[in-house]
């Protein structure tokens, strides 16, 4: 089966062992995104600002691999206060439309750099 390493200067480079993405046959498996600006490789400040970056950076690795946000199929959220799961899914209509990917949200104690939010999910291209 085919593999190939999915990678962009449009989305911030990996900060560990990991690649920004993998694809297998017709499944890209995305990494967790946090809202480093992928130039500075800063993490943004607040949380809407955050939720708008990672959305940015998981849309810059999807056209990377030859496809868009609404070729995801699942998409994985980890939030450090699940107080903020409205406002992600405000953020989120602003980036798809239906049918919308199925999801999960997760409240976890940490996340690397002090991030308030990461996602990570699966793009399927159907052939």
């Amino acid at each position: 089966m085919n593999r190939a390493i999915i990678k962009t200067d449009k989305a911030p480079a990996a900060i560990g062992t990991y690649s920004q993405a993998v694809k297998i046959g017709g499944t890209v498996y995305l990494s967790g995104q946090i809202a480093l600006d992928p130039v500075t490789m800063a993490l943004k400040e607040g949380i809407e600002a955050q939720i708008v970056q990672v959305f940015e950076n998981l849309k810059a690795v999807c056209e990377a691999a030859g496809g868009g946000l609404a070729d995801i199929a699942k998409l994985n959220i980890y939030l450090t206060d699940l107080a903020h799961f409205a406002l992600v899914s405000e953020v989120m209509a602003r980036y798809f439309t239906e049918p919308y990917p199925a999801r999960a949200a997760v409240g976890v104690a940490a996340l690397p750099r002090g991030a308030l939010v990461e996602m990570d999910g699966v793009v399927e291209f159907l052939d």
